[in-house]
């Protein structure tokens, strides 16, 4: 008498995308996810000076609904455009140069170590300089016109630009750069062809973090001595205790850093579609 031995039966998950309503409740809740804190800070700033604070210390800080009501009548009247497009014109002027010096200069550094071993300290003492701290600086020297606050965006967006570069292109993975070796790569073409590519994400990052500090430090700057700008609105409509205005003008300042910031996490992931997207 012979007994066979059946295998177990083996449950495989079936391979390939999941279903359509599994994707979308994924998505559903990983947007849940991510709106939950904005939606609770929201939600404070509206009801806590409704039904917490006092009359007195509402006056400072008045709910939400009514900012944005200011921000709506500042856009209405062309108040808002005229303010965010001078700020916009002085960042972005300033932004632009200091990532077409300090890009090709951070490659540069990168690929020739002794340079970079030369130019640490003096690169770490200027990177610890806060920019606001120059500001008297600039002034002095350049007048309180444009050429001033633009100099001062320049100096703030150079330095994280500047590391990173650095940064990318020192820490490819040394295996890259051997196996290109091997395959014969001249000196240029390794350059083109592997330390760019690996370096796009490092040098990116600080890109993005040259675009915030493009508009935090104007902000700061156009407080002293301008006659229009995001910053000129929010100090304004302080000294002249309009209050929802100045927090109109914070939030336009918040809504355009993250404009900012989403425009270069979208064209960071262009540049770099060869990376896998978790990595994006």
């Amino acid at each position: 008498m012979t007994t066979t031995l059946e295998a177990p039966a083996v449950h495989t998950r079936p391979i390939g995308p999941p279903p359509e309503p599994r994707r979308l409740t994924k998505k559903l809740t990983r947007a849940v996810h991510a709106s939950a804190a904005v939606v609770l800070f929201v939600l404070l700033w509206e009801l806590v000076p409704r039904f917490v604070l006092d009359e007195g210390t509402r006056t400072f800080l008045p709910p939400l609904s009514e900012d944005l009501q200011a921000l709506w009548e500042l856009a209405l009247d062309g108040e808002l455009a005229d303010h965010l497009l001078a700020s916009a014109g002085r960042s972005a002027a300033g932004f632009a140069v200091a990532v077409a010096v300090a890009v090709p200069l951070g490659l540069l550094i990168g690929w020739y170590r002794p340079v970079a071993r030369f130019l640490q300290p003096l690169l770490e003492l200027a990177r610890n300089t806060a920019a606001l701290a120059l500001l008297p600086v600039f002034t002095l020297l350049l007048g309180i016109g444009e050429l001033s606050k633009v100099s001062l965006v320049v100096y703030a967006c150079v330095w994280p630009v500047l590391l990173n570069t650095i940064a990318g292109v020192n820490t490819v993975d040394p295996l890259l750069v051997k196996a290109a070796r091997s395959l014969g790569l001249s000196s240029p073409r390794l350059f083109r062809k592997v330390i760019l590519p690996s370096a796009v994400p490092t040098v990116f990052t600080g890109i993005r973090m040259a675009a915030s500090y493009s508009i935090l430090v104007l902000v700061a700057a156009e407080m002293v001595g301008a006659k229009a700008g995001l910053g000129y609105l929010i100090n304004t409509s302080q000294v002249n205790f309009q209050i929802q205005q100045m927090y109109a003008g914070i939030i336009a300042v918040s809504l355009l850093g993250v404009l900012v910031n989403a425009g270069f996490v979208a064209l960071e992931r262009r540049f770099s579609t060869w990376r896998p997207k978790e990595f994006q």
